[in-house]
């Protein structure tokens, strides 16, 4: 799919890739999306664990699309408009931390298998270039890849929310040489779902003795009602 993505672009006009329309990586309609100002994102029935989550935009329609050209369909110049988004929800996120010192901005990881099959690690990707927004507003963020999964999970696409945690339960670990402890770390991913992912994350750095006031994401999958 990346190969024949990059081959189109090659024969044709670049397409935005939250709309489609021949305009470059993204129009100004859909680049606007991701200039929102920041809120804080309602993922339903929290975990306890759950920090106080913000996020640009919602979940849908041409983000959906251009989240999805970046994780899976090769279009990594996206890392760049993502990142910015994720930089203003990260900054937004600051005002959740007890001082105003250094620290971490720590992505969520992918399977390693997510990995190997898209050809990048989109979130790592995406929280460096976050890194470098808030470093550049004079913020002092470092970027750390502090966590990795310790056992294969289900795909979470099909489950539903009891079955979302029990997936998720016990998943993440630091890693070993990972220095995180008395260190504040606000967390990093794409979407905001149903919080069970965060709040994994969550657990693990606040075990490891990561202080986790905050997290930040793009986007926040809207709530149907009832739900």
């Amino acid at each position: 799919m990346r190969s024949y993505t990059a081959f189109l672009d090659l024969l044709l006009p670049l397409r935005c890739a939250g709309c489609s329309r021949p305009s470059g990586l993204l129009c100004g309609r859909c680049g606007a999306l991701l200039d929102s100002a920041p809120t804080r994102g309602s993922p339903g029935p929290a975990s306890p664990v759950l920090p106080p989550v913000w996020s640009v935009t919602a979940y849908a329609g041409p983000v959906r699309k251009m989240i999805t050209a970046y994780k899976d369909d090769g279009r990594t110049p996206l890392v760049d408009p993502l990142g910015r988004a994720l930089a203003q929800a990260l900054k937004a996120a600051t005002a959740d931390m007890p001082t105003d010192g250094p620290f971490l901005v720590v992505p969520v990881p992918s399977a390693r298998r997510a990995v190997r099959r898209r050809g990048h690690d989109h979130m790592r990707r995406m929280a460096e270039a976050a890194v470098r927004e808030l470093r550049r507003a004079g913020l002092p963020a470092t970027g750390l890849a502090a966590l990795r999964q310790c056992r294969r999970v289900r795909d979470q696409a099909a489950l539903s929310r009891p079955a979302r945690a029990a997936n998720l339960a016990g998943a993440l670990e630091t890693h070993p040489a990972a220095d995180v402890a008395g260190r504040t770390a606000l967390l990093a991913d794409d979407v905001l779902t149903s919080g069970h992912t965060l709040a994994e994350a969550t657990r693990a750095l606040e075990e490891a003795g990561a202080d986790v006031p905050a997290a930040a994401t793009v986007a926040v999958t809207l709530r149907r009602p009832g739900s």
